[in-house]
């Protein structure tokens, strides 16, 4: 056999005559099929398609059906990397796999997409898979195509999520889980004309990083092994955990090296600042192609398999027109001069004093001083950090979706990294609107225009809410409901019906065939409101398939719509869990940066459960939160409504209660605590760590992570943000005048690159956090446990903290800098003992003192024999680069002379 991997089964072309009622045969070079019987039959669930026998996913690949026995398998993939992961990532074995041992050749295809699920079958016995590197085959329909499936996607969605729920409703005690998603630019450079460029082989560049990462990494989840996927550009390449992480606290700075070209580099920035302006992709290609129609940006920077170019012009068929983004362009010393100046020579828009609406955001603009934009790859051309959490059951997973639902704006602004758009300076610093905008699908109805495009006529009728229904949001934008119904609304907690304030459209259809079929209200109105948009990409061979045992049209909505939070249920036939995708973050310029958004959002999470705190706040506070992140330093300057009272049990108060309240606070607040009552995100952190004993070396790692956030938010370092703004506006080439020349651009991005890979410092952006080359490290495991602290507990870990925040504030520290272990509080007390006990600069430690809470120290041990100290060195966890000196001392058997001295740049215990 040959078999070929796809999204809707496997494509068999044969080598061998098989038996009882088929002959399949295969010339080499020309893939054909011979049937030993005109009269044969095919069984149900399989076609003839071109002449290769299309079995679809759904059909049984058992030989009880074939009658066929696999004896080797050619399968068709991107690379051997992407199958041997597919394999390593295998969920269930079914039985044993029995006769002849399967043999994987390999050979190129091109035709693929990612998210498949295979079963090779074997003597009767099955191996069953499922990965998302692997990318399978589909024909995806173009919009006219798709139209006459729209409303059975939609119908049949339902129904599927229905299945899937009520399969998975009572699943309970599931582990911690969790990963991130981080997206790379490949970026071409060229030193002698100081030129930047996207590089538009991500395709080639994925083959050879996952053939590196088979190569040197592990799947045991005991290092972070990567899996590597494409992206919607093809200059665009994605890394996620090959697992999903455990519930343990580690450090996650290692990176897998590149396999990039001499002149490439692989910064992890949002947003390639000078897209859409002249040349800047390599190869050369041409703006204005039939897909996207973009004026700035050409077909070739879509990724070449046949979905991303479907989903671009399935977007601009059904709003009717290209995508329009509007970004408030940031007003220099220099720009209206130069905008003038354009105006005289004819050049900027026809009406340049036209006032035009931003997109998402609540402004108004002369579109001169507007940074336009027409395509879908402005948007999803951007890098986002996403991290994603497995909960204990469907009750945990509302409620972790609602409270971080409300720090979504909080952490947006926190990681701003995007001031550049399409060459010019923005407004903003954050890349939500943008990328809200460039997806945005509503027809002209739905967008409240009462014109009709013209080329929806006769069409409107299969659309979702007949293409009319008023939506006031982009499937890319903030919730529009909490969800939490925990004990069937019976917590008090979870009566949140008055903080659901907003806006929420819904599909009337859908929320009675959810309500009817025993879905709570609360739930049904979320799923209902996803459900009054459209499917986008719909696969001719994905159409009908069992609704209890699939969900692809129901994740062909979910998973289009890009909601700041998703809720993701267990797929169907799969062990994966209940889930939480946090998804607002902005890519960072280094892996510690990456690291410490992960690492605390993460904890928070823990957090979050652990003190059963309550961050409830009206839906449109939330809403306003998303404004003020776009806002320029929004991290430092801006004030962010939050709930004053975080351990309140009762989320519903009476009007006005205190106890209910909201306040204006700033980012720096809300991280570290506001007076007596608020106690901060960042003490409970501290404090749910120390409860479950985190080890000091995790702890100095956090520590540092908390720090640089911490600072950030009080603006004594940088955001990714405002060091690029500040990189521009320092340059000796930049004008003034918000234009950012190639020059600017070029320099800019060889600096990113360097800040993210250690070869140049960057203190106003990480302090003194020195970027150094990764290597593995021991995974330290510590079991991230949510479940709930007891009233006495909780009561007293939050006032602890909460007084030594106030306490480090007061001093002039970081909080950060006051957390230390009960055993680094006893190592500074044996620093600050008598001088009696130091003997000619040497400080004398019984051998039974801890070392621990001597990181960022370097040592130098004397000992009586080098054997001891060595057994000694066995049991740190970390040695710095500075080594171990030996030196002969008389000490007796039971003691050991230090002497150690502060250095700050040493990282040794």
């Amino acid at each position: 056999f040959e078999v070929q991997t796809t999204s809707q089964g496997c494509l068999l072309s044969p080598t061998a005559a098989m038996l009882a009622w088929h002959v399949l045969a295969v010339v080499v070079g020309v893939i054909c099929m011979q049937c030993s019987a005109a009269s044969a039959s095919i069984p149900t669930g399989f076609a003839l398609d071109a002449g290769r026998l299309r079995i679809r996913e759904s059909a049984n690949l058992g030989c009880e059906d074939l009658g066929l026995s696999l004896q080797s398998a050619k399968i068709r993939a991107a690379s051997p990397g992407r199958i041997s992961r597919l394999l390593h990532r295998s969920e269930e074995v079914c039985g044993e796999v029995e006769g002849p041992q399967i043999h994987l050749d390999f050979a190129e295809e091109q035709n693929v997409h990612k998210e498949q699920r295979v079963t090779l079958a074997q003597g009767g016995r099955c191996l069953q898979l499922r990965g998302g590197g692997l990318l399978v085959v589909g024909t995806p329909l173009s919009f006219g195509d798709s139209l006459q499936y729209l409303g059975y996607v939609r119908e049949h969605g339902i129904l599927q999520f229905i299945h899937m729920y009520n399969a998975n409703k009572d699943r309970s005690n599931e582990k911690l889980l969790w990963g991130e998603e981080l997206e790379y630019h490949v970026l071409k450079v060229d030193r002698k004309e100081r030129r930047v460029r996207l590089s538009l082989r991500a395709t080639e560049i994925l083959d050879l990083l996952n053939e590196r990462e088979d190569k040197n990494g592990r799947s045991d989840n005991r290092k972070e092994a990567c899996a590597w996927h494409p992206e919607y550009g093809s200059w665009m390449v994605e890394g996620t955990p090959r697992l999903p992480f455990g519930g343990f606290v580690r450090d996650l700075r290692r990176v897998e090296a590149t396999a990039l070209q001499e002149d490439e580099i692989l910064p992890t920035v949002t947003a390639f600042p000078i897209m859409g302006t002249e040349d800047f992709t390599w190869p050369p290609t041409q703006p204005r192609g039939p897909v996207a129609m973009s004026e700035g940006c050409s077909d070739e920077m879509i990724n070449p398999h046949p979905r991303f170019a479907t989903l671009t012009a399935n977007i601009r068929q059904r709003r009717g027109d290209t995508v329009r983004i509007k970004v408030p362009l940031y007003i220099d010393k220099n720009t209206i001069a130069r905008l003038e100046e354009e105006e005289k020579q004819g050049i900027g828009p026809a009406d340049p004093h036209e006032i035009v609406e931003m997109s998402g955001l609540n402004k108004e603009r002369a579109m001169r001083e507007t940074i336009t934009m027409d395509s879908m790859a402005y948007g999803m051309g951007m890098s986002c950090l996403q991290v994603t959490f497995q909960t204990r059951d469907v009750a945990e997973s509302r409620h972790l979706y609602d409270q971080l639902a409300v720090l979504t704006p909080i952490m947006l602004a926190l990681s701003a990294a995007t001031p550049i758009l399409k060459g010019r300076l923005a407004d903003t610093d954050v890349r939500w609107a943008t990328i809200a905008a460039s997806v945005d699908d509503r027809t002209p109805q739905e967008r409240g225009k009462a014109v009709c495009a013209p080329s929806h006529k006769g069409k409107l009728g299969f659309m979702a809410g007949s293409g009319q229904r008023p939506l006031n949001k982009s499937r890319y934008e903030s919730i529009s409901s909490y969800i939490c119904n925990c004990k069937g609304g019976q917590e008090n907690r979870t009566k949140t019906d008055k903080y659901n304030d907003i806006a929420c459209p819904i599909d009337e259809t859908a929320y009675s065939t959810l309500t009817g079929a025993g879905i709570d209200q609360k739930l049904a109105r979320h799923i209902a409101h996803l459900f009054v948009r459209d499917p986008l990409v719909i696969f001719s061979e994905r159409i009908h398939i069992p609704d209890t045992t699939e969900s692809d049209h129901f994740e062909n909505i979910q998973s289009t719509n890009w909601q700041t939070v998703r809720w993701k249920p267990p797929p169907a036939n799969s062990k994966t869990g209940w889930r939480v995708e946090f998804r607002s973050m902005e890519a960072q310029l280094t892996d510690f940066d990456n690291a410490a958004f992960t690492v605390l959002t993460v904890l928070i999470s823990r957090v979050l459960l652990a003190f059963k705190l309550n961050l409830y706040m009206p839906l449109s506070q939330v809403d306003s939160n998303m404004q003020v992140a776009h806002e320029r330093n929004a991290a430092v300057e801006g004030r962010f409504w939050f709930r004053k009272h975080m351990a309140e049990d009762e989320a519903v108060c009476p009007e006005g209660h205190p106890q209910d309240e909201c306040e204006l606070m700033s980012v720096y607040e809300i991280l570290t605590g506001k007076g007596d009552y608020f106690p901060g995100l960042l003490p409970l952190c501290f404090a749910y760590l120390d409860h479950v004993g985190c080890d000091t070396a995790t702890r100095d790692t956090i520590r540092q992570y908390a720090m640089v956030l911490e600072k950030r938010a009080k603006g004594e370092l940088m955001t990714a943000a405002t060091w690029i703004r500040d990189f521009v506006h320092k340059h000796p080439e930049y004008k003034s005048d918000s234009v950012v020349p190639h020059g600017v651009a070029f320099d800019l991005m060889q600096a990113c690159a360097d800040v993210g890979e250690g070869r140049r410092p960057a203190p106003e952006l990480l302090g003194k956090v020195i970027i150094e080359p990764l290597t593995p490290d021991k995974a330290y495991e510590v079991p991230l446990d949510a479940a709930p602290f007891d009233e006495e507990q909780r009561r007293i870990l939050m006032s602890k903290y909460t007084l030594r925040a106030k306490t480090s504030k007061e001093s002039g520290t970081t909080i950060s800098d006051g957390w230390t272990t009960p055993i680094a509080e006893t190592m500074e007390k044996l620093e600050h003992e008598s001088e009696t006990n130091l003997e000619g600069g040497v400080k004398r430690v019984s051998l039974d003192a801890s070392m621990r809470g001597c990181r960022g120290l370097t040592a130098d041990i004397r000992v009586p024999q080098e054997e001891r100290a060595q057994k000694a060195f066995n049991g740190l966890q970390r040695v710095g680069s500075r080594g171990v000196q030996w030196a002969e001392d008389d000490s007796s058997d039971e003691e050991v002379s230090h002497v150690i001295q502060e250095d700050e740049g040493a990282v040794s215990g």
